[in-house]
């Protein structure tokens, strides 16, 4: 199952449903919403439809978990060193809560799940953790001396956002296909909608935190494609569009809704269309709807107690792409910075290097290795528009989006629905 995949939905709901009846307080942990992209509904989901398969199941890993216990050589599932940031963001491990939900909790949800919590149990690591060392078949498969120390893992936006060079307080968008908004916290601050609040899962010495959008860079070669061409020929002349020019309002939904509304059961929408509208508009409204919905995120942090000094653009998009850097400094009314080199791997490399003894903290690290930002600075009318703008992008976001507080808020899963069970119909010949 990758990480986007949303066909567990139903298993999402029924976990959220289940822990806020039994009072299950890791739920608060992870914004109060378990979701569909999370390891508990996928495993649910793959008991209950491969029944076959099921007396085999032996245990289940996240891929950076996999990774390194595969070069490691390890095969006993017990001796596989799991990762926090992994295992604390998506199975509900809490070291302060015991770790994973009780066994009672997990067979209320489906008896499906009986046993499962036994066959997850192994060691706990943050990423400055050593995992293993390279195995002999792995280092002369890939050319490389046996016994290299292999660090704990961790999910791929986390070390994104270390080589980055994130600090305390700071949050990184990685914006590549979908953004993963990561940040770093001295202390907990539980948020309502985010995707999780782990201890040591960024920095292994500090608080992660999680967010983020379904789809971005997905969204923007979709509406390239139905134009019948492709991001870099439509994005041609966007430098020129002005703030709020189309009069368009784009509710970038394509692939539902991460946070804060964790809403798999919502579509794109958007406002405004007229007769002379073109491909390249909506592709400049995308950009200026993710930067919306960027700053929702970010209000929603901050309204909780998230202190965000430092907000930096990193992932693959950025670097290659000006005006989404402009619209979101805008969008956001403060600095955005973007590394002036490429960091792709650069986080995995810090971490490989405190596993080599190179380093002995992220800090030093990243002093040494990360390259410096450019700054992309707000422009006051630009500001003037967007804040103009901003009230009415909330408004139908919560109005369209949040469940049982709108009933317009039942127009998208009703349009998903119906069309999923045309699908499902027969064909009559």
């Amino acid at each position: 199952y990758l990480w986007c995949d949303h066909r567990a939905k139903g298993e999402a709901a029924e976990i959220t449903e289940t822990a806020q009846r039994e009072k299950l307080e890791a739920i608060q942990w992870c914004g109060g919403v378990y979701s569909s992209e999370w390891g508990f509904s996928k495993l649910l989901h793959w008991l209950r439809h491969n029944p076959e398969k099921r007396s085999e199941f032996a245990s289940a890993f996240e891929h950076c978990d996999m990774v390194a216990a595969t070069l490691c050589g390890i095969t006993d599932p017990k001796k596989v060193k799991r990762s926090i940031c992994a295992m604390g963001h998506k199975w509900l491990w809490n070291a302060a809560l015991g770790g994973l939900p009780p066994e009672s909790f997990l067979t209320k949800v489906d008896p499906l799940l009986t046993g499962v919590r036994d066959k997850l149990e192994s060691e706990y690591a943050t990423s400055d953790a050593i995992a293993g060392t390279l195995s002999p078949y792995w280092a002369e498969q890939l050319g490389l001396k046996p016994g290299i120390p292999i660090p704990v893992g961790a999910f791929d936006a986390h070390w994104d956002a270390v080589g980055a060079g994130c600090r305390t307080d700071d949050m990184v968008n990685v914006v590549g296909t979908s953004t993963c908004i990561i940040g770093i916290t001295p202390s907990v601050n539980l948020v309502p909608g985010v995707c999780g609040v782990v201890e040591g899962s960024v920095h292994p010495k500090r608080t992660g935190i999680e967010a983020g959008l379904s789809a971005v860079g997905d969204i923007f070669n979709a509406i390239a494609t139905r134009a019948g061409s492709d991001v870099p020929t439509l994005s041609k002349g966007l430098e020129n569009y002005l703030p709020g020019q189309t009069g368009l309002l784009r509710l970038t939904w394509d692939n539902g809704d991460r946070t804060v509304l964790v809403n798999p059961n919502l579509r794109g929408v958007t406002f405004g269309w007229n007769l002379q509208s073109t491909a390249q508009d909506e592709l400049f409204a995308a950009i200026e709807g993710t930067a919306f919905h960027t700053r929702v995120i970010l209000d929603r942090m901050a309204g909780h107690g998230v202190e965000i000094k430092r907000v930096i653009n990193a992932g693959g998009i950025p670097q290659k792409n000006d005006v989404l850097n402009r619209v979101y400094a805008n969008v956001l009314g403060r600095p955005v910075l973007v590394p002036s080199k490429s960091v792709v791997s650069l986080g995995s490399a810090i971490f490989a290097f405190l596993a080599a003894g190179t380093f002995k903290s992220v800090e030093e690290a990243q002093d040494k290795i990360c390259p410096p930002h450019k700054v992309y600075q707000p422009d006051t009318e630009a500001q003037r528009v967007y804040n103009e703008l901003y009230p009415l992008y909330r408004d139908l976001y919560f109005a369209l989006g949040e469940r049982g507080k709108n009933p317009l808020a039942t127009v998208l899963p009703t349009l998903i629905r119906v069309a999923e069970a045309v699908h499902k119909t027969p064909v009559v010949a």
